[in-house]
């Protein structure tokens, strides 16, 4: 199973976001973990190369199972663990190899265009640092079909 961090870096009232070209979705930066790296390793590795930045404080606030369906079976399934900073030393890049950087507000976050089960994750991550937990399926097309989240009370299974 693949494994890939990511961290939602907020700066006062803005956060760091990372727009992919391919479908032009703002993401939170990070990346792929590599054979017998540590998530923090991978993190700090994945965020300097995006971002040009090195994270001071980061700690973890998300860990998700991401799959996709495809007529009713899995098809594809990675974790992915979600760290929250606000401290960092550096100037950002204003662009790297995987895409365009740009702070965004924090109350843009849920109108930004992202895939669907990362406007859920980004904006409370952002705002409060909750800790989540949760599973996220999605189609062969990116479509959003159920998530979970665990780490919220009276959160149960919801078609969005």
């Amino acid at each position: 199973m693949q494994r890939v961090v990511n961290c939602i870096l907020r700066d006062k009232d803005r956060v760091l976001l990372l727009k992919k070209p391919r479908r032009g979705w703002w993401v939170a930066p990070g990346g792929k973990m590599e054979p017998a790296e540590s998530i923090m390793d991978t993190l700090l590795r994945e965020y300097e190369e995006e971002t040009g930045l090195r994270l001071e404080n980061a700690r973890l606030c998300g860990v998700f199972t991401m799959c996709v369906e495809d007529r009713g079976g899995l098809a594809k399934e990675w974790m992915m663990f979600t760290f929250f900073a606000d401290r960092y030393r550096g100037v950002p890049l204003k662009e790297s190899e995987e895409g365009i950087l740009a702070w965004h507000p924090v109350t843009s976050l849920s109108r930004l265009p992202a895939a669907s089960g990362d406007r859920i994750f980004l904006e409370r991550i952002a705002l409060r640092q909750e800790f989540l937990v949760g599973r996220f399926v999605y189609s062969p097309e990116e479509e959003l079909l159920r998530y979970t989240l665990n780490g919220l009370p009276g959160t149960k299974e919801v078609q969005p």
